[in-house]
């Protein structure tokens, strides 16, 4: 039986970890702003796409806001300077679990730092998104 990339089994060495908590109603102001193309600077199409219609939207794009988060928190990094939101990508691997693809110079920095994948973890309920990642090196 094959491993998924970021399975436990044979992880490597714990590198860095991050989390972050997003408030549900925070999230649904950034969806309904009249500036739409906010949600176009925070999240990549791949992103939009994923996340889907209906009563989980929120839900689920407040758990990829707090995996970007989460990700700046374990690389030490704040936005600004040449990082952004859309450096940080969440995508889904085919079993569903979440995953990170970085961009840009947030790549560049986590390739300094040794990290070469993450595990990643996300739950959320009406009113919050948890998020909890962990960068991995080879070991």
């Amino acid at each position: 039986m094959e491993l998924p990339s970021n399975s436990l089994l044979g992880a490597g060495n714990v590198v860095a970890h991050g989390v972050d908590l997003v408030d549900i109603e925070d999230m649904r102001r950034l969806v309904e702003t009249p500036l739409s193309s906010q949600l176009h600077r925070t999240f990549t199409q791949g992103e939009l796409h994923a996340s889907g219609e209906g009563r989980l939207r929120l839900e689920r794009l407040a758990g990829r806001l707090a995996t970007k988060e989460a990700v700046m928190k374990a690389l030490g990094l704040g936005f600004g300077d040449g990082v952004g939101f859309l450096d940080i990508e969440t995508v889904n691997l085919d079993s569903g679990a979440p995953t990170i693809v970085l961009h840009n110079r947030v790549a560049e920095i986590a390739t300094q730092v040794g990290v070469d994948r993450w595990l990643v973890s996300t739950s959320h309920t009406d009113k919050v998104a948890f998020a909890s990642v962990i960068g991995l090196k080879a070991a």
